[in-house]
């Protein structure tokens, strides 16, 4: 049976607030490792899991400052549109990983092109919606 503190592998399922699929482990067949309490995921996405055991599946929802947050507008940053390449055109709706210093990687989403200048948001593309949780547990370690 899952405690805080625990170390689960699960599958997860993230449906938006229409019924539509946002992501899946299943789709690859990679269940998600999931650590409790290390603050990877909010208190509230940790307290539907106490208690579950093996095999368990659950579906819940949560509104956006429990699951991805909310949009963040400092999140939101102005490019210019010299920065974007041929493999990864400054294109509305595009996901474009940009390497920041250190090495980490961040990805944003276009939102708008005006001139020289492209707006990308950098928020979790599913932040500011709620969505609704589907955990398969596979295992508890």
């Amino acid at each position: 049976m899952i405690a805080n503190n625990s170390t689960i592998i699960a599958h997860i399922t993230m449906k938006l607030s229409d019924g539509s699929a946002a992501d899946s482990t299943k789709v690859n067949n990679k269940p998600a490792k999931i650590k409790l309490g290390d603050n990877s995921i909010s208190p509230a996405f940790e307290a539907q899991l106490v208690g579950l055991s093996v095999s368990d599946e659950k579906e819940f929802t949560l509104e956006a400052k429990d699951a991805f947050g909310e949009t963040n507008p400092d999140n939101i940053h102005y490019v210019d549109k010299s920065r974007f390449t041929a493999d990864a055109p400054a294109e509305v709706g595009n996901i474009i990983t940009f390497t920041q210093p250190h090495g980490v990687e961040l990805p944003g989403m276009v939102k708008e092109v005006s001139g020289e200048s492209v707006t990308v948001d950098f928020n979790h593309p599913l932040a500011g919606q709620a969505v609704t949780f589907v955990i398969e547990i596979v295992d508890i370690l």
